[in-house]
C-alpha cells in the first residue's frame, strides 16, 4: 500500500524578496490564477537550483518535477549535496511550506524531526512540551501519559524533563525531539540531518529506533543524512537530489554509490566562503566565515601536514576561550580522523580575526578527502556547546602518497586502509591577525 505519493511537485523561490515585490504584482498574480484561471506567468521563469553559479533570473526552483511514491513500511534515504532540495522536500511533506505545483498524498501522522527544537516552545518544559507535541499529533492526554514514561527513558533527559527547554543543550533537545517523535506513534517518521547533532551513543539508539519502526511496527521512515553508512545501514531504498531534480531512484547501495562517484568527482576545494547552507548547527556566538586549505589540494603529501587557516567572526557574547576541531572524511562520509586543538584565548579587541590550523602525523592513504570543522568549548563535563559546526565537504583535498621531503613513492600502502593510528591528538593552533 502507498504511504506516500508526490506527484509533480515543484517549489520556487524569489531571491531576496518575498513575493513578487509589489502589491501590484501580487494582485495581479491572484487575478490571472484565480479569478481568470490562466496558468501563472511566474512559472515559465527560473533557474535551476546551483548554489554555485551566478543566475540570470530572479526566481529559482528548489524542486522540480518531482516524481515518486514511498510503500508502507519502507524506509527512503534523501541523498544529495547541501541545497539540493532534501530539507525542502520534507517540509512540503511536513506541511511547513505549500508546493508551488503539484499534489503530495501522505496516508497517516507524520511526525517531524526537521531542526534542532522543532515544535518546542522554550520557555516550557520537556514534560509540557511532550504534551504539546502530542496534542499537535491528535493524541488524548491519556494516550500521551501512556507513552510519557519511555519517551523520557529513551532521551536520557529524565534530571531535566521538568527544566524550560531553552536551557536545553542542542544536543539534548534533538535527544528529547527525536524521543517525541519516535514513540507517540506516527504512521510516517520524518527525520532531517539534526541526528548529525547527537553523540555517537544516541545516534545509535536512534538508527536502532528508526529500524524498529518500520521493520517491527511497518510504519514509514523519510531519512535524510550526509552520513552514508548510516543511510546503507538503515535504508532499504534512496532518491538522489541534484539542483532540486530527482537523479536517482532505487535500491539505497546504488544510490549511494551514485552519489559518491559523481561528489569524488567534482573539483577539490582549497577556499571556501561560508554561508548558512553550510552550517549544521550554530548560536552566532563565534562563527567560521571563511575556510582555506593552505595546502596544494591536488596533491597532499602523506607525511606532509596538512594546513588550514580560518576567519571567524565573534558577535555577541563574553567567550574568552574556545576549542577548534577538524574532522576528515572520506567521499562515503566514513569519519577518518579527528582533531582537536587546545583550548585558544578569543582577541577580545576584534569583530573578525583569524586562526591557523596545522594537522601533523595523518598518514592518510591516497585518495580524496573533505573535511569538517567546528568551533566551541566543553561547558559541563563533557557536554560541548557548539558555537559553529560546519559541515562535511567545506574543504576537500587528494592524497598522492609522495613523500615530499625524500621524493620518494610508497609503495605498500593499501587506499582501503584509511588512517594509520598516531600518538598527536591536537592541533598546533595559533592566532595569526
Amino acid at each position: 500500500m502507498t504511504a506516500i505519493e508526490f506527484e509533480n511537485i515543484s517549489k520556487q523561490y524569489r531571491l531576496g524578496l518575498v513575493s513578487t515585490g509589489t502589491l501590484a504584482h501580487d494582485l495581479n498574480r491572484w487575478w490571472q490564477t484565480s479569478i481568470l484561471r490562466h496558468e501563472d506567468p511566474y512559472l515559465k521563469v527560473g533557474d535551476v537550483n546551483d548554489r554555485a553559479t551566478k543566475g540570470s533570473s530572479e526566481y529559482v526552483w528548489a524542486l522540480k518535477d518531482i516524481n515518486f511514491k514511498v510503500e508502507q513500511g519502507d524506509v527512503i534515504g534523501i541523498i544529495g549535496k547541501n541545497g539540493a532540495g532534501k530539507s525542502t522536500l520534507l517540509k512540503l511533506l511536513s506541511k511547513v511550506t505549500a508546493p508551488t505545483t503539484g499534489t503530495i498524498r501522505a496516508r497517516g501522522r507524520i511526525a517531524s524531526l526537521l531542526e534542532v527544537g522543532t515544535g518546542f516552545h522554550g520557555e516550557m518544559t520537556g514534560r509540557e512540551n511532550i504534551y504539546l507535541n502530542g496534542a499537535i499529533l491528535g493524541m488524548t492526554k491519556q494516550e500521551i501519559s501512556r507513552k510519557l514514561d519511555e519517551i523520557v527513558d529513551f532521551s536520557g533527559c529524565e534530571r531535566y524533563i521538568d527544566t524550560p527547554v531553552k536551557r536545553y543543550s542542542s544536543g539534548m533537545t534533538v535527544r528529547l525531539g527525536f524521543a517525541v517523535a519516535a514513540f507517540l506513534d506516527p504512521e510516517i517518521l520524518v527525520v532531517d540531518e539534526v541526528l548529525a547533532v547527537g553523540d555517537a551513543e544516541f545516534q545509535k539508539k536512534a538508527i536502532g529506533k528508526m529500524q524498529d519502526i518500520s521493520h517491527g511496527q511497518g510504519r514509514t521512515v523519510l531519512f535524510v543524512s550526509h552520513n552514508m553508512n548510516s543511510i546503507k545501514r538503515l535504508c532499504k531504498h534512496g532518491v538522489v537530489l541534484e539542483n532540486g531534480f530527482v537523479k536517482l531512484i532505487g535500491d539505497v547501495g546504488e544510490c549511494v554509490e551514485y552519489y559518491v562517484d559523481a561528489n569524488a568527482n567534482a573539483d577539490l576545494c582549497a577556499y571556501r566562503k561560508i554561508d548558512d547552507s553550510m552550517r549544521e548547527l550554530f548560536n552566532k556566538k563565534i562563527t567560521i566565515e571563511e575556510a582555506r586549505l593552505l595546502n596544494d589540494p591536488s596533491q597532499v603529501g602523506s607525511d606532509e601536514p596538512i594546513e588550514i587557516e580560518l576567519t571567524l567572526q565573534r558577535h555577541y557574547g563574553h567567550v574568552k576561550e574556545c576549542r577548534y576541531s577538524v574532522n576528515i572524511f572520506d567521499f562515503e562520509d566514513n569519519r577518518i580522523l579527528g582533531y582537536v586543538s587546545e583550548r585558544i584565548v578569543v582577541p577580545q579587541d576584534k569583530e573578525f580575526y583569524k586562526i591557523r590550523l596545522k594537522l601533523s602525523n595523518h598518514s592518510l592513504t591516497a585518495r580524496k578527502y573533505k573535511i569538517s570543522l567546528n568551533v566551541g568549548h566543553k561547558e559541563f563535563g563533557d557536554v560541548v556547546e557548539n558555537f559553529d559546526v560546519v559541515c562535511s565537504g567545506v574543504l576537500s583535498f587528494e592524497v598522492k602518497y609522495q613523500n615530499k621531503q625524500k621524493g620518494i613513492e610508497y609503495l605498500n600502502w593499501d587506499r582501503n586502509w584509511g588512517a594509520i593510528i598516531h600518538q598527536e591528538k591536537f592541533i598546533d593552533a595559533k592566532i595569526i591577525s
